[in-house]
This record gives structure tokens, sequence and C-alpha cells, in this order.
């Protein structure tokens, strides 16, 4: 009989002993990324809730651009395009084309300059009645972004340092999730009695209610923090480059319409974020364009069903390849079909639909509208707006429950170094999170480089700790 209840107790000792070594490691690693990352998710917060609150500041500002008033009907689309070329010169390549969508909004004709910017270009607003140039502006992306929200968008992914500064909201994004499981972990083992006594003044009291402010708003936050996390990482540099090689892997790329007029060729896949990436095509001109094949194109466009208001044409100068006609609306319910058109015989040579699309294509081009603000309208706006508020004022929690708690003396720490956890586990659980590490720091390279400053630092703190 002793000889099965002393294995049997001695795993229960060893089962509890991991537990309270996991914890101990969660802790450290949640105080950790909120001390050092918290910084970045709350200029990453901040910086996507006025980039999601600005898009009627936008249409405000550049309503002279945007908008027209004139009366009578609308000219045909050539030339409407002409008009354009003659204000930047013939020799100005056409990049793509957004026809007017209503009446009382203008035509986009959008150029690309040698010195224009990856994912760039330069837009010539065109009153569609009276082809008066109503504006010349710089516009960025597929989403066809102003000014103001292009500022805001760079200063969002790279707060202005180009590819450098794109490292920050990597991080950002590779540490958050990590961040809001652990501390939905921590607070389910460790919740703060739900009624303190306000009249109690005690500092063990007022540290209790603010870790309880901090944990429920966390908690709160939880699915918004997964979400924008892995929305964010497929936007990011390293990461999203092996999340697209996995994705292409199994065929979860989004489908795009073949352009290759020869037929035998197979067809292509799309990365949503090709602008983000500075992937935009860039194709030697070898064939003039006359602007009355826009007008053929968009008609045989239309006539296969490609019926949204708002749409794009992208013409090729290449002889062996169609121009695309492709819709943009991404609102709900989201109109991007698209098709291929040859513009000399005017037939449609490809059609995608996203009816079609499989499912993880669909979740893919929603989640990544969802997280720019634009699949529900003003709704998304205002959800995304609150969340990124509550995120910043979470982080702001965390470092207050931090200062309150901070030691008295500069040697001691209210959290354990890392090592020291890890050394209380044991060797098979330590084995598990090794292969767990191993592939989240290949997977997410930021995340693996900035953990190895962390142990670094934390062996410093364990050796200084040995020492004394």
């Amino acid at each position: 009989m002793s000889e099965k209840i002393v294995p049997t107790a001695s795993a229960q000792i060893e089962k509890t002993q991991n537990a309270q070594a996991f914890l101990q490691l969660m802790r450290r690693l949640h105080f950790t990324i909120g001390l050092f990352i918290g910084p970045f998710i709350f200029v990453a917060a901040l910086t996507g809730t006025l980039y999601v609150l600005t898009p009627q500041l936008e249409h405000y500002l550049y309503a002279q651009q945007l908008t027209t008033n004139a009366p009578g009907p609308a000219q045909p689309l050539s030339k409407q395009i002409d008009a354009a070329l003659r204000y930047t010169g013939s020799q100005a390549k056409i990049a793509a084309v957004r026809p007017a969508s209503s009446d009382t909004e203008t035509t986009r004709v959008m150029f690309r300059f040698a010195e224009s910017a990856p994912s760039e270009t330069r837009a010539i607003f065109i009153d569609p009645k009276t082809l008066a140039v109503r504006g010349d502006l710089t516009v960025y992306g597929t989403s066809g972004i102003l000014p103001l929200r292009t500022t805001l968008d760079y200063l969002h992914r790279s707060m202005l340092l180009g590819d450098l500064g794109r490292n920050y909201s990597e991080l950002a994004a590779s540490w958050m999730w990590v961040a809001a499981l652990g501390g939905t972990l921590l607070w389910a083992v460790q919740r703060t009695p739900r009624r303190v006594r306000k009249e109690s003044a005690s500092r063990t009291q007022r540290l209790l209610r603010l870790r309880s402010w901090h944990s429920l708003l966390g908690v709160a936050l939880l699915i918004g923090m997964l979400f924008l996390s892995a929305t964010g990482l497929t936007w990011s540099r390293w990461a999203g480059d092996n999340i697209n090689v996995l994705r292409a892997h199994y065929g979860w790329l989004t489908p795009a319409v073949n352009t290759q007029l020869d037929s035998s060729m197979p067809p292509m896949m799309m990365d949503e974020h090709a602008e983000h990436h500075g992937h935009m095509m860039h194709h030697t001109p070898d064939m003039p364009l006359s602007a009355a094949q826009f007008d053929g194109v968009l008609s045989a466009a239309r006539a296969s069903g490609i019926d949204a208001a708002k749409l794009e044409i992208r013409p090729s100068y290449q002889a062996n390849k169609a121009w695309i006609v492709g819709e943009i609306d991404r609102r709900w319910p989201t109109q991007v079909d698209a098709v291929a058109v040859d513009p000399h015989t005017w037939r449609v040579t490809d059609k995608i639909e996203f009816a079609n699309f499989g499912l993880l294509a669909k979740l893919t081009r929603w989640g990544v509208d969802a997280h720019m603000g634009i699949l529900f309208g003003v709704a998304n706006q205002l959800v995304l707006a609150l969340f990124g508020l509550a995120l910043c004022v979470l982080i702001v929690l965390g470092y207050r429950l931090w200062w309150q708690r901070r030691p008295a003396q500069p040697q001691q720490h209210p959290a354990d170094t890392l090592i020291q956890a890890w050394q209380r586990m044991s060797l098979s659980l330590r084995l598990l999170l090794a292969v767990v590490i191993t592939a989240l720091a290949f997977s997410l390279p930021v995340m693996g480089i900035s953990l190895l400053l962390f142990l670094l630092l934390d062996a410093w703190r364990w050796y200084r700790a040995q020492r004394a």
C-alpha cells in the first residue's frame, strides 16, 4: 500500500512545484513585458486610435479634392483621363484610375513617378462633369488614404522611422498576445477580493484595488488584444514574411486574377498587405496606352458583373498582360470581385468573386479590414477607438501599480528572475517550454531577439543576487 502512495504523493508534489514555478515564470514575464514593451504597445494603441478616428476629418479637410457640386451629366471616363494627362503631361504613367462613385464625388487618376515612395501614387482629382482639376495629392496604398491619414499610418506602423521603425510595431504585436494571455492566467489564479473597504487607507488595500482594476480591464480587452496582435503581425516585416510563407504552403493566400493573356499560365495569389511591405508592382513600360481604352475596359467589366460603385482600373504597359478592374468597397457586405480584361478586344480573360473565396481567405480579408476600421463603418471605428483608449489606460494602470509596488531598496525586486523560475521546474516541463519558445523565436524573430535581451538582463540580476 505504501509503495503506491509514495510515488503518487511524489508526483503530486512535483506537479504542484511545476505549477508554482510556471506561475512565477508567467508573473515575471508579464512584469517584464509590461515594463519594457508597454511603451511600444501604448504608442501603437494611441496612433492606431488616431488613425481610425480620422476618415471623416480627412473627408472634411480634403473636400475640395474629393467632392463636386457641378450640375449636369458626367463626361466619359476617357475625357476625364485626358484632362488629368493634360495637367501632368503626356509622359506621365497612369498607375490606376478610380472613377467617381457618385454624382458628388471626383474621379482619381493616379500616377507613379520615379520619385514616388513604395505604395504611394500622385492622384489628380478630376471633376467628372466639368473636367476641371480639383486637386493634386499623394495617396497611399490600396485604401487610397490622403496625406493626413498617410502620416498617421506611418506613425502607427514605423514612428516615421522607415523600415527600422517597423520593428517597434512588430515588437508590440509580438508580445501583446503573450501579455494578454499571461495576465488573464494570473488573474484567474490570484483574483483580488471583490470588495475592498474604501475607508481603508492602507497601502496594501490601495494596491489590491489598483490591481483589481488593472486585471479586470485586461480580461475585458483580452479578445481585442488577441485579434489586433494576430492581424498586426500579418503586416509586420519579419513575422509577416513567415506568415505569408505558411499561408502559401497551405494554400491560404487570397486568390487574384490571372493577368497573363496566355490562358495556360497558372492562377495568381494576392497578398493583402502588399502596399505595407513595399511590394507593389513596377512594370517596365513597353506599350503606349490610350485614354479611350479605359472606356472599353470599364464597359466590359460592368457587363461581366463588376457592379460595385467603388472600383479601380489598373492598366498594364505590357502587351501580354491584361488590365485589372477590381471592386474596392471593403465594407460589409464586402465587394472585392475583380476581372482581367484584354484592352484590345475587351474580352474578360479571368474573374474572381469574393463569394467563392475560401473561408480562411475571407477571414483574412475581413480581419485586415476590421483592423483598419473599415469593415463595419462608423461602428467599427468607435469600437477600435474605445479599445485603443482602454488599452492605453490599462498600460498606465500597470505602470502606476509597478510604481506603487517598487521596492524601497534597489537590490530588492517585486518579482523573481526568469532564471530562478526556470530552475524550479522539472526537466520534462523545461524541455516542453524550450520547444515552444524556440518555435516562437524562429516564427517571430523580433520576439526571439527581445526575449534573449530579457534573459541576459535577468542573468545579470541573478548573478548579482548570487554574489550578494
